[in-house]
């Protein structure tokens, strides 16, 4: 598949109304408990939810084998009526159903796709080959974690509401102010599609970026891969999320993730801010990959806000 152009507008699905249907689903792993109480939460938004053949089955670890997992969400993609596809969970297998998954009804009928980490697959999928916004996002199996900020943030997404986020660094920030379209996600996805058909275009854009359970080292290498390649010179600004549960080294690389990060990016001149919160924490605010953002960074204040 040719790749989008970067003039193309990014289209932007229909906003969620109260009575809409949306659809759970499973693209990667299985869920370890039930999401009961998401599904609560959901509805009480005034949203009718589909429980897709993914969500509770099991094959190993994933939820369903590689067939099941595809048709499930394919049913969903083909389904004018449903208004939204979430994410129960991340954890490893979207990339084994990407290139099976067919979007020719879901160019007809755009839709919401929501998800985080593993997702990030999809959600770089939909911008490259639909150039289409969705929504890095809390999922079902983490809305019991969540704090009520991110699942609020989440909410108004869906229903069309213009957020502000406004929040301060602890890590020393590179200062400005600029407009631009939103991408990001995973670090180890983002990395890991680079050469696809499902890479996201790093041009003009304001990137985020996040990641868990990962050594220093390990993300020194993706970043400097994506340096070689070219992704990080031509960026209007970059968003450090969180990097959390660092994994010990019984020799120590020297350096946090964060300074990782400002070393490999400090010879360019766009804003770059630190300790946003977006990744694998509690209050993992939703952000809309493809949505126009000014973010304003000032040494320790930022302000993200929707255009």
């Amino acid at each position: 598949m040719a790749k989008i152009s970067v003039l193309k507008m990014i289209k932007q699905p229909p906003y969620l109304k109260k009575g809409d249907k949306i659809a759970l689903v499973c693209p990667a792993k299985k869920l370890p408990k039930p999401i009961n109480h998401a599904i609560e939460i959901l509805k009480s938004w005034g949203l009718e939810v589909v429980i897709g053949d993914s969500v509770y089955a099991s094959h190993h670890q994933f939820a369903g084998n590689d067939d099941l997992r595809t048709s499930d969400i394919q049913r969903f993609l083909d389904d004018s009526s449903i208004k939204a596809i979430i994410s129960g969970r991340g954890g490893y297998g979207a990339i084994r159903i990407i290139d099976g998954l067919n979007f020719n009804e879901f160019d007809k009928n755009p839709k919401w796709f929501v998800g985080f980490s593993d997702i990030t697959v999809i959600l770089s999928h939909l911008i490259a080959q639909c150039n289409t916004q969705c929504l890095h996002a809390q999922m079902p199996y983490t809305f019991d974690e969540s704090t009520n900020e991110a699942l609020i943030s989440l909410e108004n997404a869906l229903f069309g509401q213009k957020q502000t986020y406004e929040f301060e660094s602890t890590f020393k920030n590179r200062a400005g102010e600029v407009n631009g379209i939103l991408i990001g996600g995973n670090l180890t996805l983002l990395a890991m599609l680079q050469g696809s058909v499902s890479e996201m275009d790093f041009k003009d854009k304001i990137l985020f970026i996040e990641d868990v359970g990962e050594h220093e080292y390990s993300i020194d290498r993706m970043l400097r891969m994506l340096k070689r390649a070219g992704k990080l010179s031509h960026l209007k600004g970059l968003i450090v999320g969180a990097f959390n549960e660092i994994e010990e080294e019984k020799i120590s690389f020297g350096q946090t993730a964060d300074e990782v990060i400002w070393e490999i990016v400090k010879e360019y001149d766009y804003p770059v801010c630190f300790n946003f919160p977006t990744g694998h924490i509690n209050n993992n605010l939703c952000m809309t990959l493809g949505a126009e953002v000014n973010l304003k960074v000032e040494t320790t204040n930022v302000q993200f806000k929707y255009l």
